[in-house]
């Protein structure tokens, strides 16, 4: 009797454990082929409004390093990873054909792009009488458990989680399997694996003050897991935490991983029970289930309203023709040359490292919007370039919350930059970590050194204008005359995650 084979293609979901796709397959096939494509669309391709490419080399190197850890992982189970550049809607017929397989497996996405991708790799199969049966390894909620169906999903994240969390089960993550049945005699090429500079990209130089040494992969996230709930125990305080700027373990660090697959949400939600099984449960453990249930809540958005997440007004029936695309704005705020020492800390830091925190990332897309006035989704796009842990709904919907065009507009939020950085940076140690320009001002001046008198300047060597770039705000501008208050909802330490950066 002749084998059935079966193809899985991997996506954004570069892990053995809880893999939906990989357990379907398991359960039809004999012998699975295991499958990744790098799709020059993606890796070569640039964003519409920038003219960024979609891909910087940060996140690029993170991928590269997960497909790497896959292919080792099926390796050590007795199947391989076959590797491509190139269209899958092309690459998988052809593949099929190759190996007799009669089903390509994969984790569905919802966004506009891979919805693009997964269409026509569904019509070219089907020419060939070949089928693709998706599955749903992205959130840690299945969607079927859901008290509402996807179309009905509530627009706030208040309602979304009351109507969720009480009622809805949250299943047991899918067990690695042991062994992994690989076809033999196909004559398929394993291919390799490129380097960056195949891409035209450049392996980006390791910066110390980085806050964590990112290396891609289901092995060092799993590592990272155990090691901050379990080794650190950092999560029974990451609630006082979270909102730290510098250094590894003030928050988990999970997002990167999560963002390419390499950790399941569910194992993360199993590990994080275990651990108040063993610790007990506090604010900070329940705090990560939050934020976990954050991301679902935003992939549930872009599944329910599609392109609407991406377009200029999103949810508002307001045109906002005030915001601008001046490109000079752009791109002093990209550089870090804005004259504002935090929002200028935190873009360097996203363009040395590719990761910046969620009170930076809240900080800075609120400059963006309220005080330059720049059209939103340009930001979008430079965190879609430059971000480690990129994940297509997270980001877009966190910046159409910051622009007052979500699905909620009770959210929008005007952040004073100032006495954020005052309230989160003290001392301004993480402003002169990342603009050491500013090493001798001292506290009192070194979140608006714009204040500084040409006399306070030569004594704390510093030059405005060239040594660091004067205000596009003055800093006056976060200080309310006696009275008067700033338009818009104030920002607390109320929080729109960026979901477990």
């Amino acid at each position: 009797m002749s084998k059935r084979a079966a193809i899985v293609w991997f996506r954004r979901d570069l892990r053995l454990h809880d893999n939906e796709a990989l357990n379907d397959a398991l359960k039809q096939g004999d012998e699975l082929l295991p499958v990744y494509i790098i799709d020059p669309r993606e890796w070569r391709g640039t964003l519409p409004l920038t003219g960024l490419p979609k891909i910087g080399p940060h996140r690029a190197r993170f991928v590269l390093e997960s497909v790497t850890d896959l292919r080792e992982s099926l390796r050590h189970r007795g199947a391989d990873l076959i590797v491509r550049i190139g269209y899958p809607e092309d690459i998988l017929p052809e593949l099929s054909k190759q190996c007799r397989a009669s089903w390509v497996f994969c984790n569905r996405e919802r966004t506009r792009e891979e919805l693009r991708v997964q269409n026509d790799v569904e019509l070219n199969l089907w020419s060939i009488g070949r089928e693709v049966y998706y599955s749903r390894g992205k959130l840690l909620y299945y969607t079927s458990d859901l008290p509402f169906p996807i179309t009905q999903t509530p627009d706030t994240f208040t309602q979304f989680r009351k109507e969720t969390e009480r009622l809805t089960p949250i299943r047991e993550p899918i067990p690695t399997p042991a062994r992994i049945p690989f076809p033999q005699g196909t004559g398929i090429e394993s291919g390799d694996i490129p380097e960056l500079s195949e891409f035209g990209m450049a392996l980006p130089p390791e910066d110390e003050r980085a806050a964590l040494r990112w290396h891609g992969g289901e092995t060092a996230g799993l590592d990272r897991l155990a090691y901050y709930l379990f080794d650190r125990q950092g999560i029974s305080t990451y609630k006082e935490t979270r909102n730290g700027l510098i250094g590894s373990d003030y928050s988990t660090k999970f997002s990167a991983w999560l963002a390419q697959g390499c950790l399941s949400p569910k194992q993360l939600y199993a590990e994080i029970k275990a651990y108040e099984t063993k610790n007990g449960a506090n604010d900070s453990t329940y705090s990560v289930i939050y934020e976990l249930l954050w991301r679902d809540f935003f992939r549930l958005m872009g599944k329910k309203h599609g392109e609407r997440i991406f377009h200029k007004n999103g949810f508002s029936e307001t045109e906002h023709s005030e915001w601008s695309t001046d490109r000079s704005l752009l791109r002093r705020w990209i550089d870090g040359q804005t004259g504002t020492p935090f929002v200028d800390a935190n873009m360097r830091e996203i363009a040395r490292s590719g990761y910046m925190s969620n009170r930076g990332r809240q900080n800075v897309a609120s400059y963006f919007v309220k005080e330059l006035q720049l059209d939103w989704r340009l930001g979008a796009e430079y965190f879609e370039h430059a971000l480690i842990d990129y994940d297509v709904t997270s980001n877009w919907c966190n910046w159409q919350y910051a622009a007052g065009v979500g699905t909620d507009p009770r959210e929008d939020r005007h952040f004073n930059v100032l006495s954020q950085a005052e309230r989160y940076d003290p001392k301004g140690e993480y402003v002169r970590l990342w603009c050491p320009e500013l090493a001798e001002v001292p506290e009192e001046y070194v979140h608006q050194p714009d204040l500084l008198s040409a006399s306070q300047q030569a004594e704390y060597d510093l030059e405005l204008g060239t040594d660091y770039p004067h205000a596009i705000v003055n800093s006056t501008h976060w200080r309310p005359k006696k009275g008067k208050e700033q338009k818009g909802k104030p920002a607390g330490q109320g929080r729109q995650p960026f979901p477990l950066a």
